[in-house]
C-alpha cells in the first residue's frame, strides 16, 4: 500500500496495490497489519456506502462529538469525488485548515478522516457510489453536527458554483465561527 501524506500529518491518502491480468484486477482495499503499519490501529465497527445520482452532490461537513466521535476510511467505488477532511480540533494547530484530496474509483486511493476532523465530499461525475469504514462510536443523533459547506472562513475550493445537490439539512447547517461543538 502507498501511503501519500498530506497537509494534515493526521489526514492520510492510502492507494492499496492492484494485482492485475488480463481479466482485470485484485486489491486488499483494507488490511489491518498494513493499516497499522501506516499508523491506523482502529477497530472498524461498520462500513457505509452512499450513491449520489448527480454531478455536483455535495454532502457535509459532517462530525460526530465524543463519546461517539468518528474515524472513516473513504473510498470511491463508482465515479469521482473532491473528499474534504477539516480540522475541528481547537487545541491542534492546523485548526480551521483542510485538506481536500481527489478520490477516484479508477485510481483506487482511499482517504483517513481521523476522529476530531469534519468530513464532506462533492461528486465530480454522475452515478458516484462511496464507501466508507468507521471506527470509533456508532451513529448517535444526540452527536451529530455540521457546518456549513461554503463557508467561506473554511476556503474550500468546491467544484462546483451553480446547480449543488445539497440535503435541507446541510444547506442550514451553521458557520464554522458559529459552532460551539467542537473538538478540544
Amino acid at each position: 500500500m502507498d501511503v501519500r501524506s498530506t497537509a494534515i500529518d493526521e489526514v492520510i491518502e492510502l492507494v492499496p496495490a492492484r494485482h492485475g491480468d488480463d481479466r482485470g484486477w485484485f486489491s486488499e482495499t483494507a488490511n489491518q497489519r498494513t493499516l497499522a503499519e501506516a499508523g491506523i490501529s482502529l477497530e472498524w465497527i461498520q462500513d457505509n456506502e452512499s450513491f449520489s445520482a448527480q454531478q455536483g452532490t455535495l454532502r457535509g461537513i459532517h462530525f460526530q462529538l465524543a463519546p461517539n466521535a468518528q474515524h472513516k476510511l473513504v473510498r470511491v467505488i463508482t465515479g469521482s469525488i473532491l473528499d474534504v477532511a477539516v480540522d475541528l480540533r481547537r487545541s491542534s494547530p492546523t485548526f480551521g485548515q483542510h485538506v481536500a484530496v481527489t478520490l477516484t474509483a479508477d485510481e483506487g486511493n482511499q482517504l483517513y478522516v481521523p476522529a476530531g476532523f469534519g468530513h464532506a465530499f462533492c461528486t465530480l461525475e454522475p452515478n458516484c457510489r462511496v464507501a466508507y469504514k468507521v471506527a470509533g462510536g456508532f451513529y448517535a443523533p444526540e452527536s451529530d453536527r455540521g457546518i456549513r459547506w461554503n463557508d467561506p472562513d473554511l476556503g474550500i475550493d468546491w467544484p462546483v458554483s451553480d446547480g449543488v445537490a445539497i440535503s435541507a439539512k446541510d444547506e442550514i447547517a451553521p458557520m464554522f465561527a458559529e459552532s460551539a461543538d467542537l473538538f478540544d
